[in-house]
């Protein structure tokens, strides 16, 4: 959240982090093996005198090395530019670095276990065996994974390696260790759920009944599991949760939340012929340009026709898209202005483009298009190929290589996952679930410039763009875009999904870090400068 002058806030962002859990009263089950010391309210310090003393310290320092007065600049800009658009004289703004934020360096990712943390309880010691039937694509079967580790923790179950959707609108019949590299998986999470591969052969035999098959509540809370799943679990030793999407409750216990970061973030690892595929590709893009965005354009048709939108394409595109959406026959008929107005419509391939030229990226800029087939084809393209004529797919720069992975979607997706999270800057086009994992990853990753657009602002304003010169359109883009550009200050606890904000796994350095590092630097100079006039 952008943070105005005279209106900082004195709690960090792991502050607030661990403000929020102490907030919320320990569950009976949630809690159990977290010993850590709880938050104490300290007296609330203001801020005028610590900006004085601060003040005074630098100016002690920077006495001794005779640079009083550019330190002093340096330090009251940090204490009043914290954000990316922050004032600086009246009512002029400062200019952006579309390609990464400043502050990015202050923070960092941290999913460390704590003090305390009880290691895995082995396999012949615990409640039964968890079978995991994920749902959906790629990146919504991810985040399945993830939470199962995190209920495997929860019920002290021995988790097996979770089976993936062959029957989902994607048909691919992908297993996990086509995708993902499974002994790593099992082996870096070691120390917090024991993994195996399947339910030993002999267990399987003894059994005088088959697995109970169950599907839990979307949003579930750890006291659902202990409650509901965990007597079922005692009782059969094998239990299957089926379409595990988004099973777990978002808000969860410090630990709980850091073990989430640990199997998004770190344990699930492609296996090593998509890795080295995604690599390549991200070399060539850097071997054309120095640095390049990423867009993950989803204009797809299933996706044009599941947002019940129109984007312009007549009686054609209401019949084709509408043919499309009877696959789902609980989708609601919505109306179309309706939705634009709220946001909730991709943009065009050629709003895309406008909106980054109006940020500042030039027409020599490369971009890597991350997508499916485009509704609409070239014709569709062709307006943001103009607009930036370096444009580049997988297909484009691995056309060979590629044909192994062509029939199977969640492969190709995850080669793209890969080129996106490599990029400059990442440009999402909807909410999905590649944009939020991604634009999570990105973020415990060292907050990497991720650009998400504010469709609900930017459709009225493209609808009046013919209404206003060039330079006007960019000022209000630029506008529009506060907050949507993968800041520091966006992170808040609470803030929507966990996988897209992970709050609890982000740490802040403090300024006086920086500080110190460039008085030492300073100081180095001065004794050099010293030298050299001593010398001569």
């Amino acid at each position: 959240m952008g943070v105005g002058v005279g209106k900082l806030s004195l709690l960090s962002t792991t502050d607030l982090a661990v403000l929020a859990e102490s907030n919320g009263k320990c569950k009976k089950h949630v809690c159990w093996r977290s010993n850590a010391t709880p938050f104490r309210h300290r007296k609330p310090t203001s801020w005028s005198v610590l900006c004085v003393f601060m003040l005074v310290v630098l100016g002690f320092i920077s006495l001794l090395t005779g640079h009083m007065a550019s330190d002093l600049e340096w330090y009251s800009q940090r204490l009043v530019r914290r954000t990316l658009y922050s004032s600086v004289e009246g009512n002029y703004r400062a200019p952006i670095d579309v390609w990464k934020s400043q502050y990015s360096k202050y923070y960092y990712g941290c999913s460390e276990r704590g003090r305390g943390y009880a290691p895995a309880v082995l396999e012949r010691w615990s409640n039964g065996y968890l079978l995991i039937g994920t749902s959906g694509g790629l990146n919504q079967q991810r985040t399945g994974i993830t939470d199962a580790v995190v209920v495997a923790r929860i019920l002290n179950a021995t988790l097996v390696v979770p089976e993936l959707d062959h029957n989902s609108f994607w048909k691919d019949d992908s297993d996990f260790v086509h995708i993902f590299d499974v002994d790593w998986f099992i082996s870096h999470l070691a120390k917090d759920v024991t993994i195996v591969k399947r339910v030993p052969d002999k267990f399987m035999r003894s059994m005088e009944k088959p697995p109970y098959t169950m599907r839990v509540p979307r949003k579930s809370e750890p006291d659902y599991y202990l409650d509901q799943v965990l007597p079922i679990l005692l009782r059969r030793q094998v239990v299957q949760l089926t379409k595990f999407d988004y099973r777990l409750a978002n808000n969860l216990d410090g630990e709980l939340q850091k073990l989430r970061c640990r199997v998004n973030f770190h344990a699930l690892r492609f296996t090593k012929p998509i890795q080295e595929l995604g690599q390549r590709i991200v070399m060539r893009m850097q071997k054309m340009a120095r640095r390049f965005i990423a867009v993950h354009l989803r204009f797809e048709p299933d996706m044009l026709a599941f947002s019940r939108c129109y984007f312009g394409g007549g009686e054609k595109e209401r019949r084709e898209l509408g043919e499309i959406r009877k696959r789902w026959t609980t989708l609601p008929d919505l109306s179309p202005d309706g939705e634009r107005k709220r946001g909730k419509c991709p943009l065009t391939p050629h709003e895309v483009g406008l909106m980054l030229r109006a940020l500042g990226f030039s027409n020599d800029t490369y971009l890597y298009v991350a997508s499916g087939e485009i509704y609409g084809g070239d014709e569709t393209m062709q307006p943001l190929k103009d607009l930036f004529p370096n444009i580049y797919t997988k297909e484009m720069l691995a056309d060979e290589e590629l044909k192994p992975f062509l029939p199977f979607s969640s492969r190709l997706a995850a080669i793209d996952y890969i080129v996106c999270d490599e990029s400059d800057v990442f440009v999402t086009n909807n909410n999905g679930n590649m944009a939020k994992i991604l634009a999570g990853r990105r973020r415990y990753m060292g907050h990497k410039r991720t650009i998400r657009p504010n469709a609900k602002k930017l459709s009225t304003l493209f609808e009046a763009r013919h209404q206003m010169d060039w330079d006007t359109f960019c000022r209000r883009v630029k506008s529009c875009q506060r907050g949507f550009m993968g800041e520091p200050d966006e992170m808040r606890p609470g803030r929507g999904e966990f996988h897209e904000f992970p709050s609890s796994c982000i740490c802040k350095r403090p300024y006086i870090e920086e500080l110190g590092a460039i008085n030492l630097t300073k100081t180095d100079s001065s004794l050099n400068g010293i030298r050299r006039r001593g010398s001569t």
